[in-house]
């Protein structure tokens, strides 16, 4: 099982695939005249504008569940994985797919409002249903939504399930399989309400938590502002190799900042764009660029709080993937402040730590003893189980393409079922298995997505012109695909009937 994880894992994400997830974030932004420097202000403006309706959510709302889905373990686990083997200098290339990466979220999130559907009480939409009317491909379609279920309800889950467990288990000592047990029985009592109530809880829970953690981060950047210098130079040295030091790993600076970036961020994963569709707005452009907003303040925001937090402490190491075997695999270890450990103890408790939540909750805990590890526990626990819950919606999103009526019913009801069962089978696996169990789903999501929009992306491009020339003329943009030659776009044409 492990062996065949492992070989999906460097098949998905070998530096074919890394590079080219970077070319075409680049191409995206050069396409759009990188409208996620254009059209910041109104990035983030739309988000609070919108309202909801019978069957729609606001653009918050599906905010709110995006970024349930891009703020998890991702951001607390995921970002000092990549810390822990691709050095410091991963952060500077998170930071530019986070870029890119807004312009990918802007066109798939787009493309989603564009071909989304209205089916019983709700709009459903995402990569299935614009590969379908987009591509005129219903085999592909099928194809990303059997994807899609396997990632959201089987592969990816454990991973956020997993961190909780570990991350609750280090602050409190509480056994993993209670912790699975509390996992299970929050997400079933959520996942029953259906979208509403996940687009509810994900509102008011996500947001909160977020201010949250970012203050916690600005505290430790304040508490130790001296070293800003140094932190920022050991960012941009070691992600081009400047030190001799991190010049043998620039490569999995570069594998580990992009791998874990799209982990957090998912632009060009196609999972931002199942919410997308699902809010009510008047015109696709204006989710399509809420969505690109969600991509700046997952990475930008979050991740980097997580590692200014780790790297301000010093609470880290690096670990080269290809020293030979039986030599010492780690390169450096991080520098502690005066007072805190040093010379061999400290070298000795920093390789000890494992690469992931464990190097979050020693640094804040570094800084704040007492308060530190039980905090980032409690952090994680809100981002992963919302992930958990976006997730469920993603799932139930596909089903719905893929089956109606009675089969569809039947189908949602299976989704909770599996869910519930693997993410409570997550907590208890090893952290290794969930991670690579992990990325092979992401990969499989992103290599058949990002196919898919660049092959169909001319209408989010054309709803783009479209909007600003409208902007422009001082209106407030509203879709019409008829007038724009857009074909395909069944619910905008009815609505303007």
């Amino acid at each position: 099982m492990e062996n065949l994880v492992n070989a999906l894992n460097n098949f998905f994400w070998g530096p074919w695939f890394i590079y080219g997830i970077l070319i075409v974030g680049i191409f995206f932004s050069v396409i759009t005249r990188f409208l996620q420097v254009r059209h910041i202000k109104d990035m983030f403006s739309l988000m609070f504008k919108g309202e909801k309706s019978e069957k729609g959510i606001s653009s918050f709302q599906a905010l709110s569940i995006a970024l349930s889905g891009r703020v998890g373990t991702g951001n607390i686990a995921g970002t000092a994985t990549a810390i822990g083997f691709g050095g410091p200098g991963a952060v500077f290339w998170m930071w530019a797919i986070a870029f890119i990466g807004a312009a990918t979220a802007y066109v798939e999130s787009t493309l989603a409002q564009i071909y989304k559907e209205e089916k019983e009480t709700e709009y459903r939409g995402g990569p299935a249903f614009y590969i379908e009317k987009g591509m005129g491909q219903k085999w592909f379609a099928i194809v990303f939504a059997v994807a899609a279920l396997l990632a959201m309800l089987v592969l990816m889950p454990g991973v956020q399930s997993n961190a909780i467990a570990g991350a609750v288990e280090n602050a409190f000592g509480l056994e993993t399989w209670i912790t699975g047990l509390i996992i299970a029985v929050l997400l079933g009592i959520i996942i029953i309400g259906g979208v509403k109530w996940i687009a509810n809880a994900a509102q008011l829970i996500v947001p909160f938590m977020a201010i949250a953690y970012i203050l916690m981060a600005l505290i430790i950047i304040v508490m130790n502002i001296s070293e800003l210098p140094n932190v920022i130079s050991l960012i941009f040295s070691s992600a081009f190799g400047v030190q001799e030091l991190f010049g043998g790993i620039i490569g999995s600076a570069i594998a580990w900042g992009v791998k874990r970036g799209i982990y957090s961020n998912e632009a060009g994963q196609g999972t931002g764009a199942h919410p997308s569709a699902a809010a009510e707005v008047s015109h696709p452009t204006k989710q399509g660029l809420v969505q690109a907003a969600s991509v700046y303040i997952d990475t930008l925001l979050v991740c980097s709080a997580t590692a200014f937090m780790i790297l301000f402490t010093g609470m880290y190491n690096v670990q080269d993937e290809k020293a030979p075997e039986g030599s010492d695999p780690f390169v450096y270890v991080g520098q502690f402040s005066e007072g805190q450990l040093s010379g061999d103890e400290q070298i000795s408790f920093a390789k000890s730590i494992e690469a992931g939540a464990d190097f979050t909750q020693y640094a804040v805990e570094s800084a704040l003893p007492g308060f530190g590890a039980p905090f980032v526990a409690i952090s994680l626990f809100f981002f992963a189980f919302t992930t958990i819950m976006a997730y469920y919606y993603i799932a139930e999103t596909n089903i719905s393409y893929l089956f109606s009526g009675r089969g569809e019913k039947i189908g949602i009801w299976i989704a909770k079922i599996v869910i519930l069962v693997t993410a409570f089978y997550g907590t208890v696996r090893t952290s290794t298995l969930a991670w690579a169990m992990g990325d092979v789903g992401l990969g499989l999501m992103v290599w058949i997505n990002v196919i898919a929009i660049l092959i169909i992306m001319k209408p989010a491009i054309i709803a783009l012109k479209d909007y600003e020339a409208q902007k422009k003329e001082g209106k407030d943009p509203v879709f019409d695909p008829q007038k724009l030659g857009i074909k395909g776009a069944d619910f905008w044409e009815k609505r303007n009937k």
